[in-house]
């Protein structure tokens, strides 16, 4: 089997490498949390690591948008909805 050979369907790579991608950035973020106390202390080495996860999350992102599954749009406006909750639930958004 070829390397872009694969026995599974558009839908399920899309949801399975999503599913793994997001594993990974939590993995990433657990990290963060086991080392790190407050921004000021990332070193280098793990913000690449974070970028890294990040990426690969956006990525497929992108990909879901590019194959229809969610639109950029929706997913504004869902962003907008978090953030609204965030403001009631977290000190990560302030007046803005």
């Amino acid at each position: 089997m070829k390397q872009t050979e694969t026995p599974i369907n558009t839908l399920q790579q899309l949801m399975a490498i999503t599913a793994e991608e997001c594993g990974e950035l939590t993995q990433v973020c657990m990290k963060y949390l086991r080392r790190y106390e407050n921004i000021e202390q990332i070193d280098d080495k793990y913000r690449q690591k974070l970028l890294e996860e990040v990426g690969d999350v956006y990525c497929m992102i992108d990909l879901l948008i590019d194959h229809g599954l969610v639109g950029e749009d929706e997913i504004y406006q869902r962003s907008q909805v978090k953030r609204e909750k965030l403001k009631t639930w977290s000190t990560l958004i302030t007046d803005e």
